[in-house]
């Protein structure tokens, strides 16, 4: 199936707002955040679909306009069922100035045999931020599919002025890569990515860090890393293993970046 999905997010009187929106099935999105006093935008992007399938297209497209800020929110685990082929999915964020954009989705699930792969282009303007994370899960394991996709790639690069100033490259293929390995997940089974990247002043990535570290010491489910960029970001690295703790830290993170002027 090739589904599209096109959110416009618009600025205008100190608020942001939808201002044009086109889906295709299984796509279908929803406001949230109605009770929020911030003036920022909040959509769920939900589906009709059971998971994504063999032969799927997935096409996302987010504009934020100068001054919006447009949080995205997932309806739920994200699955990736049985495969003869493969299934692809393109993300593009065009970002203007003054803008904030957030996209900390569920997990994903990879059943035995699938195959994915998903890119990230996101072209972000000046005195702007973007969060975006992923979490890749072992797969079913109570069914015994402890990694029995074929492959899973998530590609996110980040362009400033033209320039690529990001590009993670993450790659999970059990047959050309052992999972288990030195270096790899090891004795985990999932693994997550946040990334926050920001063109704003006087944004202090030092003391963001050591925010988020305050968070990391109070836990001990997780084997978490940060990396701090030479710009304003950071990567932060997660290895565990449940897709749920995972989650609720990647929101906690977000919760601090969000609220940032």
């Amino acid at each position: 199936m090739n589904s599209r999905l096109h959110i416009i997010a618009g600025y205008k009187q100190g608020s942001s707002y939808v201002k044009d929106l086109y889906v295709s099935p299984p796509f279908r999105v929803v406001s949230v955040g109605q009770r929020k006093t911030d003036n920022k935008l909040y959509q769920i992007v939900m589906s009709t679909s059971p998971g994504i399938l063999c032969g799927d297209r997935y096409q996302l497209d987010i504009d934020l306009e100068k001054g919006a800020a447009l949080q995205l929110q997932s309806q739920s685990y994200q699955r990736l069922f049985n495969m003869e082929n493969d299934a692809v999915q393109q993300l593009t964020i065009s970002m203007e100035d003054d803008t904030s954009f957030a996209y900390v989705p569920h997990p994903v699930v990879p059943h035995e045999n699938s195959d994915f792969k998903s890119k990230a282009e996101i072209r972000i303007g000046t005195n702007s931020q973007v969060i975006i994370s992923e979490i890749i899960t072992c797969g079913r394991k109570h069914y015994g599919e402890l990694f029995k996709l074929r492959r899973f790639q998530n590609l996110t690069e980040i362009y400033h002025k033209n320039k690529l100033v990001v590009k993670d490259n993450v790659l999970i293929q059990p047959d050309l890569i052992p999972i288990n390995g030195i270096g790899n997940l090891e004795e985990f089974t999932h693994q997550g990515t946040l990334i926050f990247y920001s063109t704003k002043e006087n944004v202090d990535k030092n003391l963001l860090v050591e925010t988020i570290y305050s968070i990391i010491e109070s836990q001990s489910e997780m084997e978490i890393g940060i990396s701090a960029m030479e710009d304003n970001g950071f990567v932060i690295r997660t290895l565990g293993n449940g897709g749920e703790v995972m989650y609720n830290f990647f929101l906690k993170v977000q919760e601090i970046l969000w609220e940032l002027e």
